[in-house]
């Protein structure tokens, strides 16, 4: 991802201001909610592109061995991009690998498969053996936090007055909806003759 110059100063700002907070003025405010549009904006576009690219992936992959030299190339960003290969990734490269590009592709999957399912069960029994702790994220002093109204005590909740002379009670369920009957029985029905 890239930054502006425009955007590498308002970047500073905040960062200056976390070190050592002051109020912020209201243009900076809005400066800082701008740059953050723009990031979450550019991180929601590389999702869409990563989406695009696995299910391009996926179709040249089910197309084998027709899509041979496209699959390959594809894997190939792919994995640039920081793909970990899938089980049908693998097979398809095992069913390739006469090739030596195929064959030097399986052999790197191989590899960052394996990396990424030992990550993964490392992870488990990390979050097994101690959860980390949330933390909260806290608003620049002097922005849009700093505006808000301060928490109102709860209310607390009324008794329950029995009904005046005027007013009905409140319904029970039961009175609501009475219980379904059920249809009584059909006589049987009458035999024909046969004439």
């Amino acid at each position: 991802m890239a930054f502006s110059a425009d955007e590498l100063r308002v970047l500073r700002r905040a960062l200056a201001n976390a070190l050592h907070p002051t109020p912020l003025p209201e243009e900076d405010v809005q400066d800082c909610l701008r740059l953050a549009g723009a990031v979450d904006e550019a991180v929601s576009e590389a999702g869409r592109l990563r989406a695009f690219l696995l299910a391009d992936l996926a179709r040249y992959r089910d197309a084998l061995p027709g899509s041979l030299s496209g699959y390959l190339e594809l894997l190939q960003d792919a994995l640039a991009a920081g793909y970990d290969p899938r089980p049908d990734d693998l097979a398809a490269l095992r069913a390739l690998r006469a090739g030596p590009v195929a064959a030097a592709l399986l052999e790197r999957c191989q590899v960052l498969a394996e990396r990424s399912v030992r990550a993964r069960l490392a992870g488990r029994a990390a979050a097994v053996t101690a959860p980390a702790p949330r933390r909260r994220l806290l608003a620049l002093p002097g922005g849009l936090a700093a505006a808000k109204e301060p928490e109102r005590p709860p209310v607390p909740p009324r008794p329950k007055q029995p009904a005046g002379p005027g007013e009905r009670p409140m319904p029970k369920p039961s009175e609501v909806f009475p219980p379904r009957r059920r249809p009584a029985p059909a006589p049987p029905p009458e035999e024909r003759a046969v004439s």
